[in-house]
C-alpha cells in the first residue's frame, strides 16, 4: 500500500512538471483567444499602447499561471500520501485573463461560466435562437446583385434567425424585396428603409468616394434603424462570410461599458498620410479602423447623443478636409480619434481587407483564422494579393451556389411562417401524390426565385403613352440571340431568364463582354431561377410580362427577330387603331428560315420575294399550320390595312396588347399550349384579333428544346397535358361562362 501511494506522489508530480512546462510552451508559442498571437498580430502591434497591453497581457497570465501552479501544490501537501484529486474548478482549463478582447464584464460572469472551460480559448457564446440582427446599405442594380452573395455566405454558415436591415434606393427595394419574398428563407426576417428620407442627414457633407451619398448613410443608422433595436452588425456589400456570423455577435458581450463601436484596424497605410507626396488624409487612431465591418451598439450610441456628436465632427473637420475621401469611414475615424474610450478593436479576421497595398497577409496563417473576406477595392477580384486565387474561389463559390439549398429550416427554433409559406403549404397537401400527373400539378404551385433587373436598368417614358416593350423568355441555349433582337428593335425590352446561380452568372460575364449589350440600357434582364424539373415557361413569360414599364407590350419569341422599324411601327398602329380605348391585340404576321445564314428582308416586298423563291415560309406551315392558319397569310400579301380575324382552335399569334392583358396560365410548363391558353383567354375577354399588313416577324433555326423531346418521346407526358387542356377548359367555363362554351366545342371537334 505504501508502494502504491508513493508511485500516485510520483505521478501526480511528473504530471505537475509536465504542466509546467506545457504553460510556457503555450506562453511562448503565443496562441490568445480566436486564433490572436499573445504578441498580437502584426498588424495591431505597431503602436506604443499595442506594446504596453501586450506587456500587461504577459505579466496578467504569467501571474496567473503562478497562482495555479500554487494551488497545485497546496493539494499535493494535503494529499498525506493518497492520489491528488482537483476540486471544482479544473485549473488546467482557467479563462485567460484581460486581452484585447476581454472586458469588465468577463469577470463578472466568470462563476457562471466556470463549468463551461475548455482547453481552447472559448468564444461568446449566442443563445441557440437568438435573432441576429444585419444591416446594409445598398444602392442601384450593381450593389443589390452584389449583396446577394454576402446573404448566401451568410446563410450558408448560420445557425441562428436573422433579420435583414436593408436602406435602399428605389431600385434595390424592388429587387430584393420581390428575391426575398420569392426565396422564402425559413427564420429570416427582411426589412427596408427609405434612402430617400435620409439623404437630408448627410446631403451636406462633400464626398469624393465612388459610392457617392450611399457611402455616408451608416452615419444616420440610429435615426433610420427602429428605436428599439439596440445592436447591429454592419456590412459592406462587398463582404464574404466564412464563419458563422454568431460569431461575430457574440463580441458585443466583450464591449466594456463605455465602448459603443466595435470596428477592425485599417489595413493599409492611408490614415498614416505617407502613400504620396502631401497626401492629407483625415485624423486617425493610428492607422486608424475600416468600417466594412461594424457592431453598433445603438441604445448606447443614442444615448451619448451619437447623431449630434458625429455632425460636430464632421463640421470641424471640413472646414481644413474640404471633403471626405473615404465617405463614413473617415467621419468614423475622425470621432473615434477624439473618443478612442468608445471603440472595441476587433481582431483584424473579422475584415481581411483586400485592396491594393495592405498588410491582410499579416491577419491569417491558416484558412481556418479567416473570417471575413472584404473585397473593398475598386478592383475587386482583380486586387493583388499572394492568395488572391484562395480568396476569388471561395467568393465564386457562393456567388455561384444555388441559392435554393439555402431553404432550410434552423431545427429547435421556432418562426412564424409568412403568409406565402402557409398558402405553398396548404396548396402541397392538397396534391396527390399517386396522380399521374403529379409532376406537373407541383411545378404550377412551385414558388422559383427571382432576381429582377440583374444588370443596369434605365427607362425614361415618353411623352404620348404609346410605347411597346418586347416581352420574352429565354433559357441559356438561347443566349446567342440577345444581340441580334437588340439590333433589330430599339424601344424597351423585358426578358426573363430561366437560369441556375451559376449560369446567371456566365450570362453575366457575357453581357459585360458584348459591345451590343453593354450599350444598350433600355433592356430589364429578370433571372428566374432553375428549379424543378420543367420548364416554367408561362410563369417566366409572366415575369417579363409583370415588369414592362410601357403601356403597350409585344408578346414575342427570343427565337424570332423582328422586322427592321418593327418598333416605330407599332407605336403608329397603337395610336391608329385606337388601343388606349378599345380591346385590341395586333398580331404580327410570324415567318421562319431553316438558314443560319440569312440576309434579312428590309421591306414587306423583299420579303414577299423571299416567301415566293423558298428562301422563306410561313411560320410552322410544314408542321403545325393551325398555329398561324388564322392570319390568313393569303390576304395579308395583298393587305394595306389592318384585318380582324377570328379565334379558331389552337391559334398561338404573335400579338401587342395593353400591359394590362390577362396573365399566361402557369399550369402549362414545358411544351404545349402555353400560348394557345394565353389566346384563347384573350379572346374570350373580347379582345379583337388584328392583323397588321405591313409587320412581321422571321423565326431563327436552333435545335430542338428539351421539353419538345420529352413531348415528343413520352406518352405520360401527352396524357397529360391533355388532361390539363380539359381542366384549363373547365377553369374557363366557369370564370366566362357559356360564351366559353364554344372553346370547348372547338376542342372536341377536333
Amino acid at each position: 500500500m505504501h508502494l502504491l501511494c508513493r508511485g500516485r506522489i510520483k505521478l501526480v508530480v511528473a504530471s505537475l512538471t509536465a504542466v509546467i512546462l506545457l504553460t510556457w510552451l503555450y506562453l511562448l508559442a503565443g496562441n490568445l483567444e480566436n486564433g490572436r498571437s499573445l504578441l498580437l498580430a502584426p498588424c495591431l502591434a505597431d503602436t506604443p499602447a499595442a506594446r504596453v497591453l501586450e506587456r500587461a497581457v504577459l505579466e496578467s497570465r504569467v501571474r496567473e499561471v503562478e497562482e495555479e501552479n500554487r494551488q497545485i501544490r497546496l493539494q499535493l501537501s494535503q494529499s498525506q500520501g493518497t492520489a491528488a484529486q482537483p476540486p471544482d474548478g479544473n485549473y488546467g482549463n482557467q479563462q485567460w485573463g484581460a486581452s484585447a478582447d476581454t472586458g469588465p464584464e468577463d469577470v463578472e460572469n466568470t462563476a457562471e461560466e466556470k463549468n463551461n472551460h475548455t482547453e481552447c480559448p472559448r468564444s461568446p457564446t449566442v443563445q441557440k435562437c437568438e435573432l441576429i440582427h444585419v444591416a446594409c446599405v445598398c444602392a442601384g442594380h450593381n450593389a443589390s446583385r452584389d449583396v446577394v452573395t454576402l446573404v448566401k455566405s451568410i446563410l450558408f454558415h448560420r445557425r441562428n434567425p436573422l433579420h435583414f436591415h436593408f436602406i435602399t434606393d428605389t431600385v434595390a427595394n424592388r429587387i430584393l424585396s420581390s428575391l426575398f419574398q420569392s426565396w422564402m428563407v425559413p427564420s429570416v426576417q427582411v426589412s427596408f428603409y427609405d434612402a430617400d428620407e435620409l439623404k437630408s442627414e448627410v446631403s451636406w457633407i462633400p464626398n469624393k468616394h465612388y459610392s457617392g451619398i450611399y457611402g455616408l448613410m451608416k452615419l444616420t443608422l440610429t435615426k433610420a434603424l427602429p428605436s428599439d433595436l439596440s445592436k447591429v452588425i454592419v456590412l459592406d456589400t462587398d463582404i464574404t462570410f466564412a464563419t458563422d456570423i454568431a460569431e461575430l455577435w457574440g463580441i458585443f458581450r466583450k464591449f466594456t461599458d463605455k465602448q459603443v463601436i466595435g470596428l477592425v484596424e485599417n489595413q493599409s497605410d492611408w490614415y498614416l498620410g505617407n502613400l504620396w507626396k502631401n497626401h492629407k488624409p483625415w485624423p486617425a487612431l493610428g492607422r486608424g479602423f475600416n468600417t466594412g465591418v461594424i457592431l453598433l451598439y445603438l441604445e448606447r450610441l443614442r444615448r451619448i447623443g451619437w447623431e449630434q456628436m458625429w455632425r460636430l465632427t464632421a463640421e470641424r473637420e471640413l472646414m481644413s478636409m474640404l471633403s471626405t475621401s473615404l465617405a463614413d469611414q473617415d467621419i468614423f475615424n475622425a470621432f473615434i480619434k477624439q473618443n478612442p474610450v468608445l471603440v472595441h478593436q476587433l481582431p483584424c479576421f473579422w475584415n481581411v481587407q483586400l485592396s491594393d497595398h495592405t498588410r491582410s497577409e499579416q491577419c491569417y496563417t491558416e484558412v481556418s483564422d479567416l473570417k471575413v473576406i472584404h473585397w473593398n477595392s475598386p478592383k475587386k477580384l482583380r486586387v493583388k494579393n499572394k492568395h488572391v486565387e484562395f480568396f476569388r474561389n471561395l467568393y465564386l463559390t457562393f456567388l455561384e451556389y444555388d441559392g435554393n439549398l439555402l431553404r432550410r429550416e434552423l431545427f429547435g427554433c421556432p418562426s412564424q411562417a409568412s403568409p406565402e409559406s402557409v398558402q405553398l403549404q396548404a396548396a402541397l397537401e392538397e396534391l396527390d401524390e399517386d396522380d399521374q400527373c403529379y409532376d406537373f400539378r407541383r411545378e404550377r404551385i412551385t414558388v422559383h426565385r427571382v432576381h429582377l433587373y440583374f444588370l443596369q436598368y434605365e427607362y425614361t417614358p415618353t411623352g404620348d403613352d404609346t410605347d411597346v416593350t418586347l416581352v420574352a423568355q429565354l433559357s441559356m441555349d438561347r443566349l446567342q440571340m440577345l444581340e441580334a433582337i437588340c439590333k433589330h428593335w430599339e424601344g424597351p425590352i423585358s426578358l426573363a431568364l430561366y437560369m441556375s446561380d451559376a449560369e446567371a452568372q456566365q450570362f453575366l460575364r457575357y453581357a459585360q463582354a458584348s459591345e451590343v449589350l453593354k450599350n444598350r440600357k433600355n433592356v430589364g434582364y429578370h433571372i428566374v431561377y432553375k428549379e424543378g424539373q420543367f420548364y416554367p415557361v408561362n410563369l417566366v413569360r409572366n415575369v417579363a410580362l409583370k415588369n414592362a414599364n410601357t403601356p403597350y407590350v409585344f408578346l414575342a419569341d427570343v427565337d424570332f427577330l423582328p422586322m427592321y422599324g418593327l418598333y416605330d411601327y407599332l407605336r403608329r398602329s397603337v395610336v391608329q387603331l385606337d388601343m388606349a380605348h378599345t380591346k385590341k391585340a395586333l398580331v404580327v404576321p410570324a415567318f421562319e428560315t431553316l438558314r443560319y445564314r440569312l440576309s434579312f428582308p428590309k421591306s414587306k416586298a423583299e420579303l414577299l420575294s423571299m416567301l415566293d423563291m423558298g428562301t422563306l415560309y410561313t411560320f410552322r406551315y410544314h408542321v403545325w399550320t393551325k398555329g398561324h392558319a388564322p392570319t390568313n397569310y393569303a390576304k395579308w400579301r395583298t393587305a394595306t390595312t389592318p384585318y380582324k380575324v377570328e379565334w379558331e382552335s389552337d391559334f398561338e399569334p404573335y400579338v401587342v396588347v395593353r400591359r394590362d392583358c390577362p396573365e399566361y396560365d402557369q399550369r402549362f410548363v414545358g411544351f404545349g399550349w402555353n400560348k394557345v391558353s394565353h389566346i384563347m383567354e384573350l379572346d374570350a375577354q373580347e379582345y379583337d384579333l388584328m392583323v397588321l399588313p405591313n409587320a412581321f416577324m422571321v423565326h431563327m433555326p436552333h435545335a430542338p428544346s428539351f421539353d419538345i423531346s420529352k413531348f415528343r418521346s413520352s406518352p405520360s407526358y401527352r396524357n397529360c397535358l391533355s388532361t390539363l387542356k380539359d381542366e384549363f377548359h373547365q377553369d374557363l367555363s366557369r370564370k366566362y361562362g357559356s360564351a366559353a362554351l364554344k372553346y370547348l366545342t372547338a376542342q372536341r371537334n377536333i
